[in-house]
């Protein structure tokens, strides 16, 4: 169960899960500043999580817990907005992946997560990124060999 939504200092996170067949599936990264719980329908309803959460390289996190989300609210509204903004945000940002994920081919797919986290790809292993844009490590590096290419 995830019990916890983390804000990141430094340092990056990567939520993903794994298909029956064994196979991980990178949803999302979470790099400096940036907020996330692994699972925000187990965070808020106290069901089992079927997301996992790991650090891809030394990372400080602020951690706050959903009763202490809770209390936060009680005693300081304004933070109940500042959340709400924050999850709306973070809705908007899952549903352009999803669409593009449906309707982009994996060079848009790239395109776009150099556009969400600019400067993470030099940071984190390329297998990870691979897995986020949906394609095989292999197609990958073929693929970045041959947009390097296009730009020469």
């Amino acid at each position: 169960m995830a019990r916890h939504q983390f804000f990141v200092i430094n340092g990056c996170l990567r939520t993903y899960t794994i298909d029956s067949g064994g196979k991980e599936h990178v949803l999302m990264f979470a790099p400096e500043d940036w907020w996330c719980s692994g699972d925000l329908n187990s965070f808020l309803s106290g069901q089992k999580s079927v997301n996992l959460l790991e650090s891809l390289e030394p990372t400080t996190l602020l951690q706050i817990s959903k009763d202490n989300l809770d209390i936060l609210y009680q005693r300081a509204p304004k933070f109940e907005r500042f959340f709400r903004v924050l999850f709306q945000n973070a809705f908007v940002f899952h549903q352009n992946r999803i669409n593009a994920n449906l309707s982009q081919p994996a060079e848009g797919r790239y395109d776009l997560f150099t556009k969400a986290y600019p400067d993470l790809e030099n940071r984190i292993p390329q297998k990870y990124i691979a897995s986020y844009i949906g394609v095989t490590p292999e197609f990958f590096s073929q693929m970045k060999a041959n947009l390097y290419h296009k730009k020469s």
